[in-house]
């Protein structure tokens, strides 16, 4: 990895953190319709996936997936306009926080509905596969999707077409409010992978270097047409599972102890010390998200909000006049 790699990663992972530490500022402060459903403490699985994808490879994401946009590219005003419930954002305001997508950058959408991201990304993959131009698909998915019936379909389907698609389950260790040593029966979601003649691979997904290495080797497999791969990243939300959950189910100090692997820190860590980057360039990086995030929020709220006549626009697919 070189210096640019890495500070291009840095740069998406901060960029993530601020916009949703922003946007937990914005809905406490009532600005933000809906639900909120944050990823922080996260940032490195979706910037290390995401550096890998061309603008035309596919995404599916989920409830949870403002980072998976943002890294993939996505237009931060837009995102943000689109959290306000405001015309200008990418769904015209009319889909919310867990509902972004981007389909001409391969973001094929957020998903409120869990696991429901899979069959998607598999039909994308398919169409992939139809074309032969080398696309791929990634999914991310959480641990609490993997005993969905979506789950299993997507992945019988995947690998019996063996279509180039990445199942990545970004296990941070609660499905919804149930730990994951409660619902899971095994010890990994990627070791499901067997029972589908599939490979799997396991990862730290608070170690930015180490998901953008092992993603580099794994995609580029999936991408030269060796069938798909479950891969599971092992990271935690430091927040709820939604804003406002007092989150009783957690045990006493845990995202303390979570926080002590925060991935941007130990990214630091890594760049000023065998790197030699020095803090003025980081510092720059921090500053320029400022000034994107303050440019974001002022243009949502400078936005107008959707009219009542514009609620059945976009609700099917234009037609060519018949």
């Amino acid at each position: 990895m070189n210096k640019q790699h890495l500070l291009g990663i840095y740069q998406t992972m901060v960029m993530i953190r601020r916009f949703e530490e922003r946007m937990s500022q914005l809905f406490a402060s009532g600005h933000i319709p809906g639900f909120l459903h944050l990823s922080i403490g996260q940032e490195a699985v979706a910037a290390g996936v995401c550096a890998h994808l061309r603008e035309n490879d596919y995404i599916t994401s989920t409830h949870r997936g403002h980072g998976h946009c943002i890294a993939k590219g996505a237009n931060v005003k837009k995102m943000m306009a689109e959290l306000f419930g405001k015309q200008t954002g990418y769904c015209k305001g009319k889909g919310g926080s867990m509902h972004v997508a981007d389909v001409d950058i391969g973001i094929l959408g957020a998903n409120g509905i869990v696991g429901a991201g899979l069959p998607i990304a598999v039909g994308a993959a398919l169409s992939a596969k139809s074309q032969g131009n080398g696309q791929v698909a990634v999914s991310f998915f959480g641990e609490g999707a993997s005993g969905s019936g979506y789950f299993h379909e997507a992945l019988n389907m995947a690998a019996v077409l063996k279509l180039p698609i990445i199942f990545l389950c970004e296990s941070n260790q609660y499905a919804e409010f149930t730990s994951r040593s409660t619902h899971l029966p095994v010890l990994t979601v990627a070791e499901r992978s067997k029972a589908y003649g599939l490979e799997g691979f396991c990862v730290d997904g608070n170690n930015a270097l180490e998901v953008f290495e092992k993603l580099s080797f794994i995609i580029e497999t999936v991408r030269a047409g060796n069938g798909p791969v479950i891969v599971e990243c092992f990271t935690n939300r430091w927040t709820g599972h939604y804003e406002g959950d007092p989150q009783r189910y957690r045990p006493e100090g845990e995202v303390q102890e979570w926080k002590k692997k925060d991935p941007i820190l130990a990214l630091e860590k890594v760049m000023t010390n065998q790197y030699k980057i020095v803090n003025p360039q980081l510092e720059e990086i921090r500053k320029f998200v400022e000034k994107e995030l303050d440019e974001a929020e002022q243009f949502s709220k400078n936005s107008p909000l959707p009219q009542g006549e514009e609620t059945l626009e976009d609700v099917y697919a234009a037609t060519s006049g018949r």
